[in-house]
């Protein structure tokens, strides 16, 4: 006859707990490490259901939290389990924030593969020493702005953050226009705060004209002019902004540098996708700019990455700056990202780089696709009745070309519960991430990639049979 589980009324001991795993793994506990690596998941399940009876749950047995401390175990030690989890995104926004921004190109992915083993990140092949730190970003970006020089650090926030500090403890003058939120809270005048200068305002919220930078450029009072692209906001109406040339060139005349930020940035020309011009790191230097500063993962498309570019003797102060060392990428990520410039350099990134491959899909595409999926569902699936094919505007997302959209199409789906089938999906197997219009769950198929067509098929029919 077997003995009933032995249940406590309040979290056992680590040893307790040790016990009975370690009778599991019998002869796989073969050193002190994996031993330790037992008594991390042992506590890991006592703080669990500590959690579980403070909350009023009932208690577990003692088998039940072993069984509990061996899933964790194994989920440590899965490969699978270290990166997010893999998502269909159907809502239609290309640049999706929540879900990491741009996919990367086949090359940037294989480049990191490469790149995870040893090479020559920071050895001279010639001469067995020392040499500069892989520079094919940076060759690449030279090439593709005619900059001085380049550099590349962790983010834009970063190459932001380190470009302000060429100002010193001196003025950086902003226009109240751009003193905006770049995102997870971080504002432009903490930015200069935290660097150690000094924030000079001009202008108003809505009007700020090139005069207005010569009073403090004339007192010497500034030494930077920070201009701050409104990536992910836009303003209309009785607005003023003041002509780059013009600025930079009051700048110049009393010697301060200008710093351009233009956030998510663009090395291609966006008219050629029916979008509004997106100003290029090439124009703003042309126009004065003595650095740029961009993202990696926004209309780059490549992985997260702040891209800095500008004059070679400012780049170079830039470099020995002590924080550029605390902002610089990995050999990965400046694999990865070199790997995208490449595509540009070679004149593929419409066709290679997934973000602008979304973008310049025919519209007429979708809906062919969104005929099919409509077709599926009612030929399997008949009591979802109501499912439509349906126009729809896909968002640029990301802080990028805000208010702008693409012409997409995708289907509709009446549910119930429209919130209720929404967080279904997004928990399944595949993960569907998904709009919700009132009582209906819409798939834009303009960030759906084509092999998946079918994956949201299959996911609509497991809600159908639920009675959803």
């Amino acid at each position: 006859m077997s003995s009933k589980p032995v249940v406590h009324s309040r979290p056992p001991s680590v040893e307790t707990v040790l016990k009975v795993l370690r009778q599991r793994q019998g002869e796989t506990i073969a050193d002190a490490d994996e031993s330790g690596a037992l008594v991390a998941v042992a506590r890991t399940t006592i703080d669990d259901e500590r959690t579980r009876l403070n909350a009023g749950e009932p208690p577990r047995s003692i088998e039940a939290m072993a069984d509990a401390a061996e899933e964790l175990l194994e989920l440590y030690l899965d490969p699978h389990a270290a990166v997010p989890e893999p998502v269909i995104n159907a809502t239609g926004v290309i640049l999706h924030t929540n879900l990491g921004r741009a996919t990367w190109p086949d090359v940037a992915v294989e480049a990191v593969g490469l790149a995870a083993g040893w090479g020559m990140l920071e050895l001279d092949p010639e001469t067995g020493r020392r040499g500069p730190r892989f520079h094919l970003a940076e060759d690449h970006l030279v090439a593709l702005t005619g900059a001085g020089a380049a550099m590349v650090v962790n983010n834009n926030a970063a190459a932001v953050a380190i470009a302000v500090g060429l100002a010193g403890t001196g003025g950086v003058i902003v226009s109240r226009g751009e003193l905006v939120e770049i995102g997870g809270g971080v504002r432009i005048p903490e930015i200069v705060e935290r660097a150690g200068a000094r924030l000079i305002e001009v202008g108003t919220t809505n009007r700020t004209r090139s005069a207005d930078f010569e009073s403090p450029l004339r007192s010497g009072d500034a030494r930077v002019v920070l201009r701050v692209h409104p990536s992910n906001f836009t303003m209309a109406g009785f607005v003023e902004e003041p002509d780059a040339a013009a600025v930079a060139r009051l700048a110049h005349e009393h010697g301060a540098i200008v710093i351009d930020d233009l956030g998510s940035g663009a090395l291609l020309a966006t008219e050629q996708f029916g979008l509004l011009h997106e100003p290029t790191p090439s124009e703003r230097l042309a126009l004065g700019a003595d650095v740029v500063t961009f993202s990696g993962d926004k209309l780059i498309g490549g992985p997260q990455a702040g891209l800095v570019v500008g004059r070679a003797d400012l780049i170079e102060r830039l470099r020995r700056d002590p924080l550029a060392r605390a902002m610089r990428p990995d050999k990965a990520i400046l694999a990865a990202v070199a790997a995208t410039l490449g595509l540009y350099r070679a004149g593929v990134a419409a066709t290679e780089i997934p973000v602008w491959q979304r973008i310049a899909t025919p519209a007429d595409d979708l809906k062919e696709r969104a005929g099919w999926i409509a077709q599926m569902c009612a030929a399997f699936f008949a009591p979802r009745a109501g499912v439509e094919v349906v126009e729809l505007a896909s968002p640029i997302g990301g802080g990028s070309l805000p208010g702008q959209t693409v012409p997409s199409w995708g289907v509709k789906v009446p549910f119930r519960s429209a919130h209720d089938a929404a967080a279904a999906l997004r928990q399944g197997y595949p993960s569907v991430l998904a709009r919700v219009s009132d009582d209906a769950v819409v798939f834009d198929l303009r960030t759906v990639g084509l092999g998946a067509d079918g994956d949201i098929v299959r996911r609509i029919g497991e809600l159908s049979a639920t009675g959803a």
